[in-house]
């Protein structure tokens, strides 16, 4: 029999997840107003409601096969379709071709990455995501437009840094580099004082000037997988000339004969 717990459909988690479907909505049709300050707020509160929805669950024991996979579909609007759209009316519409081929391999992207996820839920190690997660690359293309209309810059403008940075937020989702998941994080344990000080200082960081830090910090997230990646590269390949070396060595020292000791009676010279 079937776990009816698997089977059922539980009100509050997918309450958050409607929320965060929502959000992607208005994040699109905002953008269609050109209203993209809006858009750009709608998509962070997408990730928020969107990181909500699956440790409620978790923590109310209310996961569900049907969950999943209406967070998933949420995800695609909220993190793939409305980034891709926002991005494109904003700045990537004047490029003709290659500003809808830029939006396009953004959202093909998020696309993969969740059906990836999805069928590698079981498989991969949770402390880590394969790829970008497409929140943190949702929130790579509405930092830009945030920091961007704070500053007084018409998309246009940037036209050509939002053009690399769609199409490296949809490359980096469906790469093989890891990321962070912060799965392991438990938050039922009891944690010290000074981590909750760490906390309020980082809400009062961000509030002092949300559109700079929050895309600074996916930004800095974005770039921390490839640095990573790159570290483990070189520590590889540090191990692999070690162990090459070691080897070398050994077969050198195999092959050399011992030279024979002074006075050996097999040495003819030292016969009278």
């Amino acid at each position: 029999m079937l776990d009816k717990r698997r089977r059922g459909i539980y009100i509050l988690p997918n309450l958050f997840t409607t929320a965060a479907l929502f959000a992607g909505f208005y994040a699109i049709v905002q953008a269609m107003n050109d209203r993209f300050e809006y858009a750009a707020v709608a998509i962070f509160v997408a990730m928020v409601l969107d990181g909500l929805d699956g440790r409620i669950a978790r923590l109310t024991n209310t996961q569900s096969e049907f969950g999943a996979e209406y967070d998933s579909l949420s995800d695609m609007v909220s993190f793939g379709a409305a980034p891709a759209l926002v991005m494109y009316e904003w700045a990537l519409q004047d490029l003709g071709k290659l500003g809808w081929i830029a939006a396009f391999i953004y959202c093909a992207g998020a696309a993969l990455r969740l059906a990836r996820f999805n069928t590698n839920i079981d498989v991969v190690d949770k402390r880590f995501f394969q790829g970008l997660p497409s929140p943190a690359a949702a929130a790579l293309i509405a930092g830009m437009v945030w920091v961007g209309l704070d500053n007084g810059f018409a998309g246009p403008e940037l036209q050509w840094y939002a053009c690399g940075l769609t199409i490296f937020a949809g490359v980096s989702m469906v790469s093989n580099v890891l990321f962070w998941s912060g799965k392991d994080i438990n938050l039922r344990k009891s944690v010290p004082f000074i981590v909750l000080i760490a906390l309020v200082l980082a809400f009062a960081l961000i509030s002092s000037y949300p559109p700079g830090i929050l895309f600074a910090l996916f930004l800095a997230y974005a770039a921390s997988g490839y640095v990573f990646a790159l570290v483990r590269w070189r520590r590889r390949r540090q191990n692999r000339l070690e162990a090459t070396t070691t080897s070398t060595t050994q077969a050198v020292e195999t092959a050399t004969p011992a030279a024979p000791e002074q006075g050996d009676s097999s040495d003819p010279g030292s016969k009278s």
